[in-house]
């Protein structure tokens, strides 16, 4: 499967929410094209200092985002805000004629798990920080009890590095996220994750 591939400098995960901000030519079209086609293009975290051709290099895993709502700014710029939907590897890019970055991507599938018992602690955290910081996912309250949703929420959240959350991301399951994320908080003040 080809898709566009927009190198950022964040990590999306599947059913997050990303506000951005259109400037550049080339995206701008490849907005404008998604919008007319109803179709999305890969957001992949990309890699500092490291520049091949007219793009930055990026990790080769990244999250397919659909577009769900757009504007355009006072500046005159476009703002949109994508979800994103599934994760994907990329296998080969190449860049297009007006200079967009076209990947040749798998689709990744992650395990369904209900939450384990033993990681209920994590679900705890989340509806915390969730009440404390009044967030829209607080009404979601079926969501609480599925280990994908849960892990990729907190990963969001919580305080870690970007590379971090590239590791995360690139899990493909939600028990190995928890385990990774209880050893990463640990070394975290605990009172430092929900500030007043």
């Amino acid at each position: 499967m080809k898709i566009s591939l927009f190198p950022l400098n964040v990590v999306l995960f599947p059913e997050g929410e990303l506000k951005l901000r259109i400037f550049e030519p080339r995206y701008v079209d490849m907005v404008s094209s998604c919008l007319r086609n109803n179709r999305g293009f890969g957001v992949c975290l990309t890699q500092e200092d490291k520049i091949m051709g007219k793009f930055a290099d990026f990790f080769s895993m990244g999250t397919y985002a659909k577009i769900i709502d757009w504007d355009q700014m006072e500046d005159g710029f476009l703002g949109i805000v994508v979800k994103g939907e599934k994760r994907f590897r990329v296998h080969s890019h190449k860049s297009s004629k007006n200079n967009l970055c076209i990947g040749d991507v798998e689709w990744l599938s992650d395990d369904d798990n209900p939450m384990p018992v033993s990681y209920q602690n994590f679900s705890d955290l989340l509806r915390e920080i969730v009440v404390h910081y009044k967030l829209p996912i607080g009404k979601m309250t079926d969501r609480f009890d599925e280990a994908n949703w849960v892990s990729e929420r907190l990963a969001e959240l919580l305080p870690f590095d970007l590379p971090v959350k590239q590791e995360i991301l690139e899990m493909n399951s939600a028990s190995h996220r928890f385990e990774y994320m209880e050893d990463l908080l640990k070394k975290i003040d605990s009172d430092k994750l929900i500030q007043s």
